[in-house]
């Protein structure tokens, strides 16, 4: 949808007026860690929160939410509407989702939809509106998505007063970029969310154009013209590749019964597709940025309570955006002082370390598949020990 000036700067002076967050939630040695481009993990609680801004007054935006002559409507609130979308799993039967005033609701456990429209670059609009009273948090509260092709996933998430990790915000591409801002109104209320998609081009194997996302909710930038980095997925960083002609919009049922109406679209032309603004950083910007990354976590190590597991662990952390002999030092003496105490526990007592002994093992585990530590890392070798003595299970 094409917005007016006055929304856009509207949303410039909330810009301009925003603080970061300081709340930042997520879990360590989850997703894919860092490489050559990209500083942070998949998922990474290390990264910072988006910003906090009003959201535009739902006045303002529905005159332009109205699908203009020549839109493809998906969703109209009618039943008949209901009848363009299908089960995802299984596109010869029809979706166990319903409509509920005028709303098409997700039946949690029913599994994601589909529309049996299929297109490809196009500019769409999606309102969305989570479950009230809110139920759960992070990940677990009003969390839906909306797919474009089926491939490339546009979070829909209820971050109203809930941190999550930054790129499962709403309006991230999920995994991969978190949102310029989180300008959400309460649940309950609908979202306006406004897309311009523009897909991959290949020729002979060889990309072209990567494409690129451009978002808004509420009137506020969300993407501006993001890099598509390939599909994307939960805790695994997007590989680049060819997508087809043409592709459904999927909706996700992640056990929410999150509402959806007013759904249209309107089919764009890819030679206009232009570049992407924003995408994976350079070789010498990421390093510099895990430097960077590195310090402030070692600093942070350095506050928690000495000898601690948690010390430890987050001095373990530091390592996957930089690899310091004298750290690992650090974490491989520290572990050997922590397993040794944990041996010596009588048999009586050893049983309430099972948790802390798996998480630790679990987290070295993880440091030791993507090469940050040797797989023969001493610490790794005698928590796995340790474990298997006690049957206790570590990840695979």
């Amino acid at each position: 949808m094409k917005l007016d000036s006055a929304l856009l700067i509207g949303a410039a002076l909330s810009f301009a007026t925003a603080a970061f967050a300081e709340v930042s939630t997520g879990h360590p040695f989850y997703g894919d860690p860092p490489d050559d481009n990209h500083p942070w993990c998949v998922h990474d609680q290390n990264r910072p929160q988006p910003k906090l801004v009003k959201p535009l007054p739902e006045s303002k935006l529905e005159a332009k939410a109205k699908a203009p002559a020549g839109a493809i409507v998906l969703f109209d609130g009618t039943e008949a509407c209901l009848s363009k979308w299908v089960s995802d799993k299984n596109p010869n039967e029809p979706t166990k989702w319903i409509v509920r005033n005028g709303n098409m609701e997700c039946v949690p456990k029913s599994g994601y939809v589909r529309t049996k429209e299929e297109f490809s670059d196009c500019q769409l609009h999606v309102e969305w509106a989570a479950p009230t009273p809110p139920e759960g948090d992070s990940q677990g509260r009003g969390n839906s998505g909306i797919f474009l092709m089926g491939m490339v996933e546009i979070q829909v998430l209820d971050n109203f007063d809930n941190p999550t990790y930054a790129d499962g915000f709403a309006c991230s591409m999920y995994g991969v970029s978190p949102p310029l801002a989180n300008a959400l109104r309460p649940p309950g209320e609908f979202q306006f969310v406004d897309i311009t998609f523009h897909r991959p081009i290949y020729k002979d194997d060889k990309c072209v154009d990567p494409g690129w996302v451009t978002v808004y909710c509420n009137g506020v930038l969300m993407q501006d013209r993001q890099q598509i980095e390939g599909p994307t997925g939960h805790g695994r960083r997007p590989k680049p590749c060819a997508f087809p002609e043409k592709g459904p919009l999927k909706l996700q049922d992640h056990g929410n019964p999150v509402r959806f109406r007013n759904i249209w679209y309107c089919p764009l032309d890819p030679a206009k597709a232009g570049a992407p603004k924003h995408g994976p950083m350079t070789a010498k910007a990421t390093a510099a940025k895990r430097k960077e990354l590195a310090a402030s976590i070692r600093k942070d190590a350095a506050g928690k309570p000495a000898g601690s597991v948690e010390q430890m662990l987050r001095f373990a952390e530091s390592l996957v955006y930089e690899k310091d002999d004298a750290t690992c030092k650090k974490v491989e003496q520290m572990a050997g002082q922590y397993l040794a105490g944990v041996k010596q526990l009588p048999a009586d007592q050893i049983g309430s370390k099972k948790d802390e002994v798996t998480q630790v093992g679990n987290d070295f585990k993880y440091l030791a598949k993507w090469n940050i530590v040797p797989d023969d890392f001493g610490p790794k070798v005698e928590v796995e020990k340790l474990a298997k003595e006690h049957g206790w299970k570590l990840k695979k």
